[in-house]
């Protein structure tokens, strides 16, 4: 069974930041893209950022220059560091991961698998 667990969120003033850590375990074969989602009271689920398991990256235009997506391959984790955090920011953080599950047996496709999200909030 595979599992994402995020941990880091909380709250903190404008301009302020966190690291938020997500760690895959589990029966786990490979690992491609991750990323960071957030959903906002009353607004769709939207993409932060993402990075392959090369380390490729992209970002959604409004965190651009303010947050950065990392991983660590050999620990399964990806990391969000959010700098100069606004309060639109506030949101439930979500990480997600495309997983082959080897208990799953052969053809090892890949799935989706999602956190249980953590909450961050930006005081003005």
């Amino acid at each position: 069974q595979v599992q994402l667990v995020e941990s880091g969120g909380g709250l903190v003033q404008a301009g302020g930041s966190l690291r938020l850590s997500c760690a895959a375990s589990g029966s786990i074969f490979s690992i491609n893209d991750m990323g960071w989602y957030r959903q906002a009271p009353g607004k769709q689920r939207e993409l932060v950022a993402a990075i392959t398991s090369g380390g490729s990256t992209n970002y959604a235009d409004s965190v651009k220059g303010r947050f950065t997506i990392s991983r660590d391959n050999a620990k399964k984790t990806v990391y969000l560091q959010m700098n100069r955090l606004k309060p639109e920011d506030t949101a439930v953080y979500y990480c997600a991961a495309e997983i082959s599950d080897f208990a799953a047996g052969p053809p090892l496709a890949m799935s989706d698998y999602w956190g249980q999200g953590t909450q961050v909030t930006v005081s003005s």
